[in-house]
């Protein structure tokens, strides 16, 4: 977790949800984001003095790696000790992000079988994961990481861990850097919670290769337990 999401919005959509200066790539929506995939972030820039909408590779390779391979390895940041792992603590410390998102993919297994869940808001609206990012190589590729908490409510019934989801008025704290690590990492509510809807979905998002809306619609006569 969290190994699988999506994220559909456009650059003028997220620049203006996020208030934030576009200098990302011309996004693509994704339906089944994976390890490795571009995606758009929200940071934080000097150049700018702004918050800026950008693009990074998913999966944070610190400066020290010997190459961008490493990144397949971290793409979440446990809450729990994303301060003190050589790897996340200085992107934790000064570069800090938000990663949109429509929601996020786990599966449950059933026996031999793995059934697929879509969590995403009942009420259609995007999601700020909270992450970390990077920038690796003489070229700057910019690499990124979503933390992840334990999960609350119903949540825990499809898996053991969510991402840490901020709501807007929690934004400008997480991208300014330093501040409380506590209160910084900590989860919505379990009530805030309760707006996300768990979604069974289609096989077929077990599959990178496939990419489309038919991916997170309801699969027909399947329930939540």
């Amino acid at each position: 977790m969290c190994g699988r999401y999506a994220t559909t919005k456009s650059n003028a959509d997220l620049s203006k949800l996020f208030e934030a200066v576009d200098v990302a790539e011309p996004l693509r929506a994704s339906w089944n984001v994976a390890p490795t995939d571009p995606v758009p972030l929200v940071r934080m820039s000097k150049e700018h003095e702004a918050r800026v909408l950008d693009t990074a590779r998913w999966g944070l390779v610190p400066h020290w790696a010997k190459d961008l391979k490493a990144g397949a390895r971290m793409i979440n940041a446990r809450a729990e000790t994303v301060t003190e792992l050589r790897s996340f603590a200085s992107s934790f410390a000064k570069r800090r992000c938000l990663i949109p998102a429509d929601g996020w993919f786990e599966w449950v297994r059933d026996g031999k079988e793995k059934q697929a869940f879509y969590m995403t808001p009942a009420d259609g609206e995007p999601l700020a994961f909270a992450g970390l990012w990077s920038a690796w190589g003489p070229e700057s590729v910019l690499t990124c990481s979503v933390i992840t908490t334990a999960a609350l409510g119903g949540l825990r019934k499809v898996h053991d861990r969510m991402p840490l989801i901020l709501p807007a008025d929690r934004w400008a704290d997480w991208l300014a850097g330093g501040g409380d690590a506590e209160r910084l990492l900590s989860p919505l509510s379990e009530r805030d919670l309760e707006a996300i809807e768990v979604r069974p979905v289609g096989a077929a998002v077990g599959n990178v290769r496939n990419n489309s809306p038919e991916l997170i619609e309801p699969a027909a006569n399947i329930t939540l337990f």
